[in-house]
């Protein structure tokens, strides 16, 4: 996880080239106390591999820079090692395995998305992209793009392009690719043809997954109320079958009384009602005969000597 997480950002370069411990930071004030501490987080992070220690000297440094009122010193000075520490503090998180913290981090001293220096940027897109977290950076790259200040920047174009290749199309947002590419002077007339080709059949596809996933779910529920009506029948099955084998095994007396229970809420006939009196004598006529037939098989034959 580190090794990955450290690729992403690599190779870090400071103000002018890769930070090397030989090589100090090429800055306009060599006394700069901030410049000192941008040297030394350097010698930490790349020759003792001391990453805590890189981090805590990139924050004491970016505090002196906070607090530091001296007119004499030049501002292009102060954001190029700024952005500096930033650089050599965002190896460090990696290193620790601390990436989710990287924009919560310069954050901290850029306070919003539009003031994030280019390298910086880049760097965080970089990095949440290869860790798979490229939802991270959707809305601050967005704002920084959005930004009239940073659209005259040199790095805008490769910013922009970062941001669809490795942001938009990732996270499937087509709509958003497509506006990025039709408002943005930053591609070419044959790169966004290629651009919205792309996306074209990006869309196709989606559709056609779409597509099968819907049959695929019409299937499986078809499947699935299938199997449950021949459940619900099984069930019905065993109901009736388990109540044919309790009346069979009742007594003959109260099987009969069943019968005629039975015939009575099936018929829905009222035993009080004189319309209904002919119905019960001829159904106590039958079982009566009924009972005599029975009892004449039952009754044991006279011995003879």
């Amino acid at each position: 996880m580190k090794s990955d997480a450290a690729a992403s950002a690599a190779p870090l370069k400071g103000l002018g080239g890769p930070l090397r411990s030989s090589e100090p930071a090429r800055v306009a004030a060599a006394a700069y106390p901030a410049a000192h501490l941008l040297e030394e987080a350097a010698d930490l992070l790349v020759v003792h591999l001391d990453f805590p220690a890189a981090l805590d000297t990139c924050e004491r440094a970016c505090q002196s820079l906070a607090n530091d009122t001296l007119a004499e010193e030049p501002a292009g000075t102060s954001l190029e090692v700024k952005c500096s520490l930033c650089v050599v503090g965002i190896q460090a998180l990696a290193e620790m395995d601390r990436w989710r913290e990287v924009l919560s981090w310069v954050l901290r001293y850029y306070q919003v998305p539009e003031k994030l220096p280019p390298k910086v940027l880049e760097l965080c897109i970089l990095l949440y992209s290869k860790m798979q977290e490229p939802g991270v950076m959707l809305d601050v790259t967005s704002a920084w793009l959005q930004d009239p200040d940073n659209q005259s920047l040199p790095e805008y174009g490769l910013l922009a392009t970062l941001h669809l290749q490795r942001v938009l199309l990732p996270l499937g947002r087509l709509l958003e690719a497509e506006e990025l590419v039709g408002a943005s002077a930053a591609f070419g007339e044959e790169q966004k043809l290629q651009v919205l080709q792309a996306l074209h059949t990006m869309r196709q596809q989606q559709k056609l997954e779409h597509s099968d996933s819907q049959e695929a779910l019409k299937l499986s529920q078809e499947g699935f109320f299938s199997h449950k009506f021949r459940s619900l029948l099984l069930l019905l099955r065993r109901l009736w079958e388990s109540a044919v084998s309790h009346f069979l095994s009742l007594p003959f007396k109260k099987s009969l009384l069943a019968v005629l229970i039975l015939c009575l809420l099936v018929v829905k006939l009222d035993p009080a009602s004189p319309s209904s009196l002919p119905v019960l004598y001829q159904l106590a006529q039958l079982l009566h005969r009924i009972r005599k037939a029975v009892s004449a098989r039952l009754t044991p034959l006279p011995l003879q000597d």
